[in-house]
């Protein structure tokens, strides 16, 4: 008998469930070039001062996260993460870039490189919204 299990974080689960989406997703589109995408940033000592994950996919690159260390985010690292990330991002075909930011987190500074608002989740969470945004790029 087939039985539902709920629980907290499964890795193991994810991981399953990211393969067999990557196999439905592939045979439903024809697109078959997704990659990860990550820039890091260090310093002399090795410690990491600001990182950028994400995916290319199709046409598309997705931005999941761009973290900067607290005591070294007035010296440009998120620019140079963002402009690396959109340079890589044409040389893999890419055409547009979208990503998500909460409102207490960076939505003016992705305005500022020219990402546009597409949409927004209000009270998510409680008092803020998640805003969706998008740059089209040169191609």
């Amino acid at each position: 008998m087939t039985h539902l299990t709920v629980g907290a974080a499964d890795s193991g689960l994810a991981e399953r469930i990211d393969q067999e989406l990557a196999v439905f997703n592939r045979e439903a589109t024809g697109e078959h070039n997704e990659q990860e995408l990550s820039v890091r940033a260090e310093d002399e000592n090795g410690d990491l001062v600001a990182g950028l994950t994400g995916a290319t996919w199709g046409r598309i690159c997705e931005i999941a996260m761009l973290w900067v260390r607290a005591d070294r985010r007035t010296e440009g690292w998120g620019s140079r993460l963002l402009q690396a990330a959109e340079k890589e991002a044409v040389a893999r075909g890419c055409t547009r870039i979208v990503l998500s930011s909460f409102t207490f987190q960076a939505p003016d500074f992705y305005r500022r490189h020219g990402y546009t608002e597409t949409a927004r989740t209000e009270g998510f969470p409680a008092g803020h919204a998640r805003v969706h945004l998008q740059k089209d790029l040169p191609g």
